[in-house]
């Protein structure tokens, strides 16, 4: 099978049974080259690009890591090919998912970013995301860019303690 059509499959394929979920480059970088699919780090580079020109994913960048989803076009065209995707790379992919579930749900469901914001200010946003759902989207305006940065480097560790607080605090019980 040609190199580039076989990267382009594992992508859509990986893309597609993650649920609702994002990989980052990262991730698709690593399960690609740990299982030794290719050696060159470029021809994913190049997989990636053609298919995100061609429609077939979309990419969001998030605080300097880029995520990847599958679309529409995306699921239509691997429908037509998934049968040329061999069956022990398709165990791959899912044995691979069962082993990093938890950090694969962890990384594309508790994010942060933060931008400048139109009162010479830093606007920081925090969410949590329950499969297509947002649970959580929490923004705030801080003065410094590296109050910014810390809060989001701290929020995946602490989301879940700031949600409990939250909820905890605004729920209101008639019989008090």
């Amino acid at each position: 099978m040609e190199g580039l059509f076989l990267y382009k499959l594992i992508i859509l394929y990986m893309l597609d049974r993650i649920d609702e979920y994002m990989l980052t480059n990262t991730q698709l970088n690593d399960f690609i080259l740990d299982k030794g699919y290719t050696n060159n780090p470029f021809n994913i580079h190049e997989s990636l690009s053609e298919l995100i020109d061609a429609g077939f994913i979309s990419r969001n960048v998030i605080r300097d890591t880029t995520h990847y989803k599958i679309t529409n076009a995306g699921e239509e065209a691997l429908s037509y090919f998934e049968n040329r995707l061999p069956i022990a790379i398709k165990q791959d992919i899912l044995d691979y998912f069962a082993e990093q579930r938890i950090n694969l749900k962890n990384e594309s469901q508790i994010y942060s970013d933060y931008f400048f914001n139109d009162n010479q200010e830093y606007t920081v946003e925090c969410i949590i995301k329950e499969r297509k759902d947002i649970v959580l989207d929490l923004k705030l305006s801080v003065p410094t860019k590296s109050l910014a940065t810390s809060i989001c480097d701290s929020w995946r560790e602490k989301s879940a303690d700031v949600y409990s607080y939250l909820i905890n605090e605004l729920f209101t019980n008639e019989d008090k």
